[in-house]
């Protein structure tokens, strides 16, 4: 379910009251392929309730390049809340996801294992408020980057 960061914020907040555990992960998530899918269902065995931050088309087009995304931020919040391991999607359009972590304030940080502990964006916010940073293996081979150079040398 694609929210904004204030209702976020709110549902997080209750699903805490209850005592459930969230875990938090983000990306661009630009084309969707089976690495995105087992690191999305590795996050989720880790908690509760499992929220993605995903990166505006801005933000996609300015970490990315101006070709990219190849799929809008609606479509990529569409396709990642039909996932049953994803339960809220929200997209943020800084550079980071650092304040819509501040926002949900997760009991668990994900990111892939190609990311640096030491260099992971709201690892230590995360860590302050009792939380944990936890990296999940790539799947080898899998990125969306490969998938569309695959496709734009088979044209």
């Amino acid at each position: 379910m694609l929210l904004s960061r204030e209702i976020l914020k709110e549902v997080c907040r209750e699903l805490k009251k209850s005592g459930k555990k969230i875990v938090f992960t983000n990306g661009c998530f630009d084309v969707l392929h089976s690495g995105h899918t087992k690191y999305l269902s590795e996050s989720k065995k880790l908690g509760d309730i499992l929220v993605i931050g995903l990166n505006s088309d801005n933000s996609v087009k300015r970490l990315k390049g101006e070709n990219r995304p190849i799929n809008n931020e609606l479509d990529r919040a569409e396709v990642l809340s039909s996932l049953a391991s994803v339960d809220f999607v929200s997209i943020f359009d800084e550079d980071t996801p650092f304040e819509l972590i501040k926002c949900v304030t997760p009991d668990v940080l994900t990111k892939g294992g190609d990311y640096n502990p030491k260099n992971i964006v709201g690892a230590d916010y995360v860590i302050s408020n009792g939380g944990e940073l936890v990296i999940i293996n790539l799947v080898e081979g899998k990125s969306s980057s490969s998938i569309i150079n695959k496709m734009n040398i088979n044209k």
